[in-house]
């Protein structure tokens, strides 16, 4: 597992259990954590798709990331499944004042280990300016599976779709 991942899912999900990923525009209080995580474990709990129980979990990771899993072994997580998904996600941005669908902003670790964020242009400036580097490594949100999430969503800038940005 990357050492950048805090959270550990459970062990009976399949490697190719679906993973979806949405950033938070801030850093979210331990207050405001453990809140979502409530919520999290509350809606993965009771997520059906055609009248049949996901075998799904969430987490909020670094109080800045929600992680959706789905191990669709069971059952397959459909369309309207999603949309339920969408529809809890949006419900915890009016909540708690944040924008988890923004995906031009990009997310990255500095030399300190700190999450840092910025726009697309921002980013670009940063990169020409030597801020960021190829070496950087940036939280790649298009990982689609446990095992992507795993071993590759966080990676160095030059093996990313990042990179096309800059």
């Amino acid at each position: 597992m990357t050492q950048y991942a805090e959270h550990q899912f459970p062990t009976e999900f399949s490697p190719e259990s679906r993973v979806w990923i949405y950033q938070a525009d801030r850093e979210l209080s331990d207050q405001e954590a453990d809140q979502i995580g409530r919520l999290l474990q509350e809606f993965t709990a009771s997520w059906v798709s055609h009248n049949r129980q996901l075998l799904s979990t969430g987490a909020l990771l670094y109080n800045r990331f929600v992680v959706l899993m789905v191990d669709e072994s069971r059952a397959d997580a459909s369309g309207c499944s999603i949309d339920k998904s969408v529809h809890f996600l949006k419900q915890l941005e009016e909540q708690f004042g944040i924008s988890l669908f923004e995906r031009m902003t990009f997310a990255w670790l500095d030399q300190a280990g700190s999450i840092c964020t910025a726009d697309r242009d921002e980013f670009a400036r940063m990169y020409m300016d030597g801020r960021i580097t190829s070496e950087t490594l940036v939280f790649d949100h298009l990982v689609s599976t446990r095992q992507q999430f795993e071993e590759e969503w966080v990676k160095p800038l030059q093996d990313s779709w990042h990179k096309r940005m800059v």
